[in-house]
C-alpha cells in the first residue's frame, strides 16, 4: 500500500479532530481545503549564462483569522501537496496559540546546497516578484523554513517593496536584525520545542539532569533545541542530518557538532563519535526523542534495526 501524502494526513487529522468538536457542519467543510493554492512557473538565468525554469507554490488555507502566516521552503521535494499540508497545520498551531493569523506556506522546487549565492538570490527576487499578487503586510506574511534564512527574508522584502513602491518590513518575518528584524527570531523554534520539551518531561517525572535525548535532524531547529536543552542539563547522545548520524554515549558537544556542520556540511565525520544510519539512530534508548527532520521522516512502513550496542 502507498504512502499518503502529507496533505492526506492532515486532512485526517483534521477529521479526526472535528468528531470532538461542536462544529458547524458548514465551517468543517470550508476549513477542509485551502482557501487559495497558486503555482508559478519562473525562469532563473544561471551563473553559466544558461536558464532553468523552476515551479514555486504559495497556499493559504484560511485567512479569516487575519493575515496568511507560514514559511518559504527550498527543496528538491517540494510537492503542491506537501506545501498544502503545511498550511493546513500553519492554521491550527496559530489557532491553538490564540494568534490572529490564518495559515499559510510556500516552496520552491530546487537543491539550494548546489546553487550559488547569486543563483539563490536571482531565485528568490524572481519567486517573490510572481506570488507578490498575494502576499502583503496585511494579508499572507512570509517566514523562513527549510533552506532559507534571513538572507533570503531580505531578498523578499526588497523586491517586494520595489514592487510595491513603498518600504514594505512587514511583508515577512525572520529578517536580519538590521532590516527591522525581531532578536531572539533565529532561536525561536528551537526554544519553542525545548520549552514544550522541559514541561514533556515534568509531567512524565524525568530530571533532566542526566536526561539523554536524541534529535534527529540538524538545521536550525534540530541544532538549537539540541543546545538549549544540553544548557537545562540532558546528555545529547545522537543527532542526524540528511548525511546520516553520529552517536555516543557519553554524550555529544551540541554547539561544537553545530559548528562542526556549519563548516562541513554535515553531522558526519564529527570527531569522538560513532557514524550510524538514521534508522538505527531511532532505535536508541533514549528519555526525549526530538523529530527535527522533515515531515513524514518517521512513519508506519520503516523497519527500524537494533542500535548500537
Amino acid at each position: 500500500m502507498s504512502e499518503k501524502s502529507a496533505y492526506e494526513i492532515a486532512v485526517e487529522q483534521y477529521n479526526n479532530a472535528v468528531r470532538h468538536m461542536n462544529l458547524a457542519p458548514e465551517i468543517a467543510e470550508m476549513l477542509r481545503q485551502p482557501k487559495r493554492e497558486l503555482t508559478v512557473h519562473f525562469p532563473v538565468k544561471m551563473d553559466d549564462g544558461s536558464v532553468r525554469m523552476f515551479t514555486g507554490y504559495r497556499v493559504q488555507h484560511s485567512l479569516a483569522p487575519g493575515p496568511g502566516k507560514g514559511g518559504i521552503r527550498y527543496h528538491p521535494n517540494v510537492t503542491l501537496d506537501e506545501v498544502k499540508a503545511l498550511a493546513m497545520w500553519m492554521c491550527w498551531k496559530c489557532a491553538v496559540v490564540d494568534l490572529p493569523y490564518g495559515g499559510a506556506k510556500g516552496g520552491v522546487i530546487c537543491d539550494p546546497k548546489r546553487m550559488s549565492l547569486a543563483e539563490l538570490e536571482r531565485l528568490t527576487r524572481r519567486f517573490t516578484a510572481e506570488i507578490a499578487c498575494i502576499i502583503g503586510p496585511m494579508t499572507d506574511v512570509p517566514a523562513p523554513d527549510v533552506n532559507t534564512n534571513p538572507q533570503t527574508m531580505s531578498w523578499m522584502m526588497d523586491t517586494y517593496s520595489m514592487l510595491s513602491g513603498t518600504q514594505a518590513l512587514a511583508v515577512v518575518t525572520g529578517k536580519p536584525i538590521e532590516v527591522g528584524g525581531s532578536l531572539g527570531r533565529v532561536e525561536a523554534t528551537g526554544r519553542g520545542v525545548t520549552i514544550t520539551a522541559l514541561e514533556a518531561l515534568k509531567v512524565k517525572g524525568i530530571d533532566p539532569q542526566g536526561a539523554t535525548a536524541v534529535v534527529q535532524g540538524y538545521g536550525n531547529v534540530g541544532a538549537i533545541s539540541a543546545y538549549l536543552l544540553q544548557d537545562a542539563g540532558l546528555k545529547i547522545i545522537a543527532v542526524s542530518d540528511s548525511s546520516g548520524a553520529i552517536y555516543n554515549p557519553a554524550g555529544l558537544d551540541a554547539r561544537r557538532v553545530m559548528h562542526f556542520k556549519q563548516h562541513t556540511g554535515s553531522v558526519v565525520g564529527y570527531p569522538g563519535a560513532e557514524p550510524i544510519t538514521g534508522e538505527q539512530l531511532l532505535a536508541l534508548p533514549c528519555d526525549l526523542l526530538v523529530p527535527a527532520a522533515l515531515e513524514q521522516a518517521v512513519h508506519q512502513a520503516m523497519r527500524i534495526p537494533s542500535g548500537p550496542k
